[in-house]
């Protein structure tokens, strides 16, 4: 951010020494707050016109003086930055970098909600008497759109349009409609690989460009499979830790568990789904069962959300059934948030910003209701989309031997090819760090 300063000159006019640029003078500023004093007025009267007699009149009146209306000493000088990156949160204290005066509201933020020119008006005391000046500054987007997938399955059938939005996923922190371009030729008519520049650029002109080659194929391949299994108590074992928990999380994908051999196997805690959100809220066909069953076989137990929200309204009201469903129900984890839908984050028309603080509104409408909310995430969004402002607890998924995710996380979900007895198929395991605090 470029600092400028704000002084008052002999002219009553603040000028913007960085730039050039002048604001208006004291006198100019909105109205607001007021300060009254008291004036005396003398008033001479002939009590009749034989008298050669005055009669003085003493009459006190009140006369009200706005705070933003008293002229401010020419010596009074704010330094600050002559612009501020959206969405950033910044205290009058920190925009203003140096001053002669008191501030009356150190810690009120500014604006950064929207770009252009905004104003803030900052009351302060410069000795002894209270003033107000409108203060301006430019809200800029200087951060380039981020690729969320850069063509993870880069295929294209044979004769069939090429649809480059439909391959690869971004976001920008304030654009929620950044432009996609590329450079280079795809020919869907012939079979081959066509490398390609893709470019997505915000409307502040902010870009991130990427190569990728695009495969133009007779068939498309379907996903193979080659993760090895593992055993949970193999599992266990190779992470034998200090003050760690182990637990698994389930939903309708592992039917039928049988928790009572899952809890012999060392399991200790069990995180299921609760319900999903595809434009409407329906529940898991195996939530009730699951958590009747783990509850019985003396196991811990969270639930989970699976959603793609994309307002603040439609996290409330997920968070809302949420708590309907639990009907006072204490759980021994918070209930975790989980939106994936990354492959192509541009159709749901948010920006970076928008996701995050729809996480936030689900878990203020938890919290309203006595449950708290939890972030579940892999490690590559964990560092490059979430900001998670209020730190709430993480779940982290990095599927790793050893994770390197730096940030501070609750859960570790290590795994998704677990096998065990009393589950059909695949299972995710997880590790609790128990000294993380969850609530």
């Amino acid at each position: 951010m470029k600092r400028i300063l704000f002084a008052f000159l002999l002219t009553s006019i603040c000028t913007l020494t960085a730039c050039g640029d002048k604001v208006g003078t004291a006198d100019e500023l909105p109205k607001t707050s007021e300060t009254t004093v008291t004036t005396t007025v003398s008033q001479t009267t002939a009590t009749t016109a034989a008298s050669t007699t005055a009669v003085t009149k003493n009459t006190t009146t009140a006369t009200t003086v706005k705070i933003s209306d008293k002229k401010i000493p020419d010596e009074v000088y704010f330094e600050t930055y002559e612009s501020a990156e959206v969405y950033n949160e910044i205290k009058l204290s920190e925009f203003i970098t140096d001053t002669n005066v008191t501030l009356k509201e150190p810690d009120k933020k500014i604006n950064t909600k929207e770009l252009g020119e905004k104003g803030v008006k900052v009351k302060f005391e410069y000795e002894g008497e209270e003033y107000e000046k409108k203060l301006t500054y430019n809200v800029v987007d200087t951060t380039a759109p981020v690729a969320l997938n850069m063509g993870w399955n880069p295929y294209v059938k044979v004769n069939q349009p090429f649809n480059l939005s439909s391959i690869v996923g971004y976001v920008d922190n304030y654009d929620r409609a950044p432009q996609l371009t590329y450079t280079g030729d795809v020919d869907t008519s012939n079979i081959g690989t066509y490398d390609i520049t893709v470019t997505v650029t915000d409307q502040s002109d902010n870009s991130t460009s990427w190569d990728m080659t695009v495969l133009v194929l007779s068939e498309i391949p379907a996903p193979e499979d080659n993760n090895p299994r593992v055993n949970f108590t193999d599992f266990v074992d190779y992470y034998c830790y200090d003050n760690v928990s182990y637990g698994i999380d389930v939903s309708a994908w592992q039917t039928n568990v049988d928790y009572e051999k899952v809890k012999a196997q060392g399991c200790e805690f069990v995180i299921m789904r609760m319900g999903y959100y595809y434009g409407e809220i329906v529940m898991d066909d195996y939530y009730r069962q699951n958590m009747e069953n783990a509850t019985a076989a003396g196991l811990d137990v969270g639930v989970y959300f699976y959603t793609t929200a994309n307002t603040e309204d439609e996290a409330r009201e997920q968070a809302r059934w949420i708590v309907e469903q639990l009907d006072g129900r204490e759980l021994d984890y918070p209930v975790a948030f989980d939106w994936e839908e990354w492959g192509q984050f541009q159709q749901y028309g948010m920006n970076s910003h928008d996701l995050n603080e729809i996480f936030e509104a689900f878990c203020d409408e938890l919290e309203k209701n006595g449950y708290t909310g939890m972030l579940y995430s892999s490690k590559n969004f964990l560092n490059n989309f979430w900001t998670n402002k209020n730190n709430r607890p993480v779940w982290l998924a990095h599927y790793v031997d050893e994770t390197d995710y730096d940030g501070q996380f609750a859960i570790w979900q290590a795994s998704a090819y677990g096998r065990m007895d009393g589950i059909e198929g695949d299972v995710d395991m997880n590790i609790r760090i128990n000294e993380v605090p969850l609530y």
